[in-house]
């Protein structure tokens, strides 16, 4: 019996600027899981239209996470790099998965009710359904991997019950056609042609918070631009705004319990441990005891060393639209070599005729 070739596959919506945020919590490991995985990148261009349907810019934000991903280090010959859109399929197996899945299983979606607040009634249908089409931009390419920050676990345990039900409901015609993939289930080894697409987890996920309130998180939509170090802000940009982060008059503490009830302090001190590649408690040890004054400066120079070349090259890509829309035309076209054979096994499983 055959076993599923090993693949990670994430997206990322193109709405608003990409941030410090984006980049330490999701686009540095996409770079870093190529020299492990075959890797499918994708700009999630369906899914901004969930909450927002009418885009003036949608067609530049698409090329705006490509360069990001690009500038990053992720290779699109080695790996896919592709726009959602691009490739049908994705619709057409989301149609199907609204089928399998079960509306209690949506209405339990906690991003659902954190996006749609009060007034659901006005919340769009794609919004409520939009966990079953990320499950389809996973299982059109079988993926077995996804990488997934805490607010996305919830959408890939529906991914797995959606492949699981639909494994179970055609068990026989999977069997038929010999279509399936043996797999284990819990304890017990079954047959099944989607598999149970496992979280890839590597290491604590920084969580990034905004440089003007260390309670909420850097955010794309935060009115306030210093709040965030965008990936195309330039060394002055980065500079400035790190040194106009929100910080309290206390020199940083001795200790990692010195940094509890201190939002902003532990923000910047978690910051600078992201992008050395070192703890909190070694960044402490180093500049304990000493003044915002003298830390802020070492966390711009370290800031503008990561991020500076990312920002210089996402803004030469820029330049050369036709680049992009190179590679992702060549990505979307090996995407949907592969999404055409699934759609083609799910028909032969469901009995549709194609």
């Amino acid at each position: 019996m055959s076993e599923f070739s090993p693949r990670v596959f994430s997206g990322v919506q193109p709405t608003g600027n990409l941030h410090l945020g984006n980049y330490l919590g999701a686009i540095r490991k996409f770079v870093a899981l190529q020299e492990s995985h075959n890797c499918v990148y994708c700009v999630v261009d369906l899914h901004a239209m969930t909450a927002q349907l009418v885009h003036e810019d949608l067609e530049e934000q698409i090329r705006s996470i490509t360069a990001a991903f690009l500038a990053a280090g992720i290779d699109p010959k080695a790996h896919i790099v592709f726009n959602q859109s691009r490739v049908p399929q994705h619709a057409e197996l989301a149609w199907i998965f609204n089928c399998v899945a079960r509306i209690g299983w949506m209405n339990r979606m906690t991003q659902f009710k954190d996006k749609a607040g009060k007034d659901r009634e006005n919340a769009s249908l794609g919004l409520l359904a939009y966990p079953s089409l990320m499950a389809a931009d996973i299982l059109l390419y079988r993926a077995t991997h996804v990488p997934v920050g805490d607010d996305q676990k919830q959408h890939l345990e529906l991914t797995r019950d959606i492949a699981q039900k639909f494994n179970s409901d055609f068990s026989e015609r999977i069997e038929k056609l010999g279509l399936g993939v043996e797999m284990m289930v819990g304890e017990e080894r079954v047959n099944g042609y989607f598999p149970l697409t496992e979280p890839l987890i590597e290491g604590p996920a920084p969580r990034v918070m905004s440089l003007r309130d260390g309670t909420k998180k850097m955010s794309k939509s935060d009115v306030s631009d210093l709040s965030r170090i965008n990936l195309t802000d330039d060394a002055d940009t980065i500079s400035k705004k790190i040194r106009k982060a929100k910080t309290d008059p206390e020199p940083l503490p001795s200790d990692l319990e010195g940094l509890v009830d201190r939002p902003e302090a532990d923000n910047l001190v978690g910051i600078y441990a992201a992008l050395s590649d070192r703890s909190k408690a070694d960044v402490i040890a180093e500049f304990g005891g000493r003044q915002f004054s003298a830390f802020k400066p070492a966390l711009s120079e370290l800031a503008v060393s990561v991020l500076s070349p990312i920002s210089t090259q996402m803004r030469s890509l820029l330049d050369d639209p036709a680049y992009i829309d190179g590679v992702l035309a060549d990505g979307g076209e090996r995407a949907g070599e592969i999404a055409e054979k699934t759609m083609k096994d799910v028909k032969a499983i469901i009995g549709l005729l194609a």
